[in-house]
């Protein structure tokens, strides 16, 4: 399969195309690094992406970012800031790539264990978390020529720990490796609206 993965130079997206590379032909795609560049929150970023990838089997979407701040500061440019980004910029990957994908192909998202799993600081990424989940199920529904779409909802990354670890305190970290399985599962195999849950 020819499989794009946006955000493959992060924690997650590095074990993705590991998992996946020794199978099958990765593209990566990031803002600064990769076989393409690609801001997710510019739909042209992403259709000029799309169009240079030429035909896809599958994309992955290993990217997204949301401000971690008390609710008393937060303020509606702060939540547009993940909307805009993790949310829309994923949710612009599937309504623009349709047309990219092959037939049967499948789209993976990312959300995160926030959407079940709050912590203070963190509202704006269990908002976000929470709204990719139920796209992911309700787009399912709908999806045009046998094309899948699925999320995978990773706790905390174990490797991420040094950046993210004060967000997650009690929380068990997951080893990147055993989340980059959930997105093996999500393009390999056959489901379609499922929320992989790695924690």
């Amino acid at each position: 399969m020819r499989i794009l993965i946006v955000g493959a130079t992060g924690t997650i997206g590095r074990a993705v195309a590991g998992e996946l590379g020794g199978r099958h032909d990765i593209l990566t795609a990031g803002r600064s690094s990769g076989d393409l560049r690609v801001d997710i929150t510019h739909r042209e970023e992403i259709r000029a992406m799309y169009e240079k990838a030429g035909p896809l089997d599958a994309v992955v979407a290993a990217t997204g970012k949301v401000r971690f701040e008390p609710l008393a500061a937060m303020t509606a440019e702060a939540y547009e800031f993940g909307l805009q980004d993790k949310l829309m910029g994923q949710v612009n990957l599937v309504l623009i790539g349709r047309a990219f994908l092959v037939a049967g192909g499948s789209f993976t998202l990312t959300s995160g264990i926030l959407d079940h799993e709050p912590v203070r600081l963190g509202s704006s990424a269990s908002m976000v978390n929470g709204a990719v989940n139920a796209f992911v199920r309700a787009a399912a529904l709908e999806m045009p020529n046998g094309q899948r779409i699925n999320a995978v909802c990773p706790g905390v990354v174990q490797e991420a720990l040094a950046t993210h670890g004060a967000f997650f305190r009690g929380f068990e970290p997951v080893p990147a490796a055993r989340v980059a399985l959930a997105y093996a599962r999500s393009v390999e195999g056959g489901q379609n609206g499922q929320v992989y849950r790695v924690q």
